[in-house]
């Protein structure tokens, strides 16, 4: 099945990653230096809402060698070939939730978002040089019931003594679904204060879009390109980060403002499966997030906190869906 293969992988992935090569003399479990772990999680509900876009994880590690990573890395030196050998890859397993306004009816409800789940597989390539980071992300995985969106919310929901979703059984049907990305990234600033502005466009099954915005940030030590973020070309990866830099002592942080605005041709979770019938809503062409936040870096520890405002995504006959807030936090330790 989907799932299983991904999962399957991405735990390899992660074996290769922590365990030592076999016959080597002693044990060591130390991972590589270059190496990272990374922990994203968005959710409504520390924002008061728990609706549309009401959960997304994803879990990542930072591999200083070329691991199940070809396809992305091959997009990459495609797009810009010169010095290749300086990208940098990672893995990703992820899962994105979606639910109507209202998760305690049973029944379907055609004049709300539809309930929807996508479980991923990643693959990134990243290449950062002067002022400007690259980045090709690869996602492969499912959407549907095999996505296991109604499984992870109730367990989640019974966890905190949260209202348990009802309406599971009206979301679409089992597909395979992947996404190409790529993002740039220029920084442009000093140490205290810099902008960050940026441009991109995601194509396959699950979305088509283009997007471009910019942050500011104001801090002390800024280094890389702005915070890690859970969408897909969103996270910078130890390996580029560290690049140029003799290791990583003392404390950092940085407060900042974004804007980033999509213009979308495609969105599976609004528009429904692609492959088969199933429940849709009437997608907005345009959609705007805006976002204020904080970042903190203890030596090779990284905290992030993200509000996120995010414009109306569809229509009904209703009437619109509205805007819509969220968190982002991201965790994340480097060897």
């Amino acid at each position: 099945m989907p799932i299983r293969s991904a999962t399957a992988a991405f735990l390899a992935a992660l074996a290769a990653f922590a365990l030592p090569a076999a016959g080597a003399a002693t044990a060591d479990v130390t991972p590589p230096p270059g190496s990272e772990i990374q922990l994203f999680v968005e959710n409504d509900k520390w924002a008061r809402t728990d609706r549309y876009y009401t959960n997304g994880f994803k879990l990542g590690v930072g591999v200083p060698f070329d691991l199940l990573q070809s396809p992305a890395a091959a997009v990459l030196r495609g797009l810009d070939p010169d010095n290749g050998a300086d990208v940098q890859v990672g893995l990703f397993l992820g899962q994105n939730m979606y639910t109507p306004r209202d998760i305690t009816i049973a029944t379907a409800q055609p004049d709300d978002r539809p309930w929807a789940a996508w479980l991923y597989l990643g693959g990134v390539a990243q290449r950062a040089r002067g002022n400007r980071l690259d980045t090709v992300e690869l996602d492969v995985g499912v959407v549907g019931p095999a996505a296991l969106g109604e499984q992870v919310q109730k367990a989640w929901h019974r966890l905190v003594d949260a209202r348990q979703p009802k309406g599971w059984d009206n979301q679409g049907p089992s597909e395979p679904a992947f996404l190409l990305s790529y993002l740039q990234k220029r920084r442009y600033g000093n140490g205290n204060v810099d902008t960050v502005i940026h441009g991109g466009a995601t194509v396959g099954t699950v979305m088509d879009l283009v997007r471009a915005g910019a942050m500011l940030r104001l801090g002390n030590r800024l280094d890389g390109f702005g915070p890690d973020t859970i969408e897909p070309g969103g996270a910078m990866l130890h390996g580029t980060r560290a690049q140029g830099v003799d290791g990583y002592t003392g404390t950092s942080w940085s407060v900042f403002a974004g804007i980033d605005h999509r213009w979308v041709a495609h969105n599976i979770f609004l528009d429904g499966p692609v492959f088969r019938d199933g429940p849709s809503v009437e997608r907005r062409r345009y959609v705007r997030d805006r976002s204020v936040g904080f970042s903190l870096r203890v030596d090779r520890l990284r905290f992030s906190w993200t509000r996120i405002r995010r414009s109306e995504e569809f229509r009904t006959a209703a009437g619109g869906g509205g805007a819509q807030r969220f968190d982002s936090l991201n965790f994340g330790v480097e060897f």
